[in-house]
């Protein structure tokens, strides 16, 4: 492992706290709409649905702080594809199953889910641009270039 951590973790770890704590206060806001449009049916399907749109996009940001753990190694590139593209591919066929399975609930009140969904979806969008537009990275990052001139 590398003692030099790759300069995108701290921005990673910022986005995922932010994403988290705004995650919450969607969960908290989708329960409330639920209750006042569902009751408790609804209130079930404004936290599912916000949780759903909340940990699928983390799970991006997860992947990758996972496959830099192995940066520096001389197959570092490899694992980190690895890791990032089944983490993607496993996201992939568990949002399709948790849909499925969530539109044969018959409590489900499907607006407040869907509303829900989208609504986590987008300020965990919001959050990412925020992170990313405030934190400074080189233009060239995680680069050691030669100590010594190659003239000589």
């Amino acid at each position: 492992m590398s003692p030099n951590p790759v300069s995108s973790t701290p921005v990673l770890r910022t986005a995922l706290r932010w994403g988290l704590l705004v995650g919450l206060g969607v969960v908290v806001l989708a329960a409330i709409v639920g209750v006042v449009v569902g009751g408790a049916d609804g209130l079930w399907s404004g936290v599912i649905g916000a949780l759903v749109g909340v940990l699928f996009p983390a799970l991006t940001a997860v992947s990758i702080l996972v496959g830099n753990h192995w940066f520096g190694t001389p197959n570092y590139l490899q694992i980190f594809f690895g890791v990032v593209m089944g983490g993607w591919i496993l996201k992939f066929v568990l949002v399709i199953v948790a849909l499925l399975l969530l539109m044969r609930v018959e409590w489900l009140v499907t607006p407040v889910f869907y509303g829900a969904l989208v609504a986590a979806a987008v300020a965990s969008l919001v959050v990412d641009l925020i992170v990313l537009s405030r934190m400074r990275l080189p233009g060239v990052s995680d680069t050691t270039l030669p100590q010594t001139n190659p003239e000589d």
